[in-house]
């Protein structure tokens, strides 16, 4: 009788066990006692991998270019040489965001969109508005028209990604106020 209690208890302990890893992979159970669905952490994934890939090859396309203007000819047009320099950074540190994933990834990446295209709209700007300015083209001239525009779409695209990431993942907006 007593080896019958232990087997049960044994039985009850694997059976808990395993429905609490069941509940850490997919993420726990919902209001009716139902185990969720595992929600994606990962906003490189689906249509944030053509992201991060585009990211990623203007992460190289504008590094390469500010390093050789930087050390070759500097001194011709030293605003536009760092703005390209600071928009390759720029593109590095969101092609990592959206690569490493999670909700802290997601924010910074959120953030360096948000100053990417800030960065894109007042270089845009000066750039048609003052053009002697920037003797030389940026990245982000005339609002990125020497990459087809593309530096002007990505973020707009990032950051409608980034908040349809963040609403799959059940993620809520900080409330601010007292």
């Amino acid at each position: 009788m007593a080896e019958d209690d232990v087997r049960e208890t044994v039985e009850a302990g694997s059976v808990a066990a395993t429905e609490h890893a069941a509940q850490q992979t997919t993420g726990g159970d919902d209001e009716s006692g139902q185990p969720q669905a595992a929600k994606p952490n990962r906003i490189g994934t689906g249509p944030g991998r053509l992201l991060l890939s585009l990211y990623a090859v203007f992460t190289v396309a504008a590094l390469s270019r500010s390093i050789v203007q930087i050390s070759t000819k500097y001194h011709e047009a030293p605003l536009a040489y760092l703005l390209s320099a600071v928009a390759g950074v720029v593109y590095a540190v969101i092609t990592i965001a959206l690569w490493r994933g999670g909700e802290s990834a997601r924010r910074v990446a959120l953030v360096c969109c948000s100053a990417e295209l800030l960065g894109v709209l007042t270089v845009g700007i000066a750039t048609i508005v003052d053009s002697s300015a920037f003797p030389d083209a940026t990245v982000w001239s005339d609002f990125g028209i020497g990459y087809v525009f593309l530096p002007l779409a990505l973020p707009v695209a990032g950051l409608l990604w980034l908040r349809r990431a963040a609403r799959e993942a059940g993620v809520q907006p900080r409330q601010t106020g007292h």
